[in-house]
């Protein structure tokens, strides 16, 4: 349960780290208020929300079983352990 949670929080993070790299490449104080205004915090906000709400989506689409299958969990036979299948 922990990696989708760190997926998505690292999707989140995406747009900031991008432009922590372009102050960085053009020699802008990285740490400067300046460089970090408001206005520019939201814009950022608001894109990595779409990009986490863009995964969401992609995840809950092209993820998870196909329609109308069934799981068999693992389960022993035979005195031997048989991992879980989708029929």
């Amino acid at each position: 349960m922990i990696r989708p949670v760190l997926t998505e929080i690292g999707i989140f993070l995406i747009p900031f780290a991008v432009y922590a790299v372009f102050l960085i490449a053009t020699r802008s104080g990285v740490l400067a208020k300046s460089s970090w205004p408001l206005p520019l915090i939201a814009k950022l906000v608001l894109g990595a929300l779409l990009l986490v709400v863009v995964s969401f989506v992609l995840l809950a689409h092209f993820s998870g079983a196909p329609p109308n299958s069934t799981y068999v969990p693992a389960h022993i036979e035979n005195g031997k352990l048989v991992p879980g299948v989708e029929k």
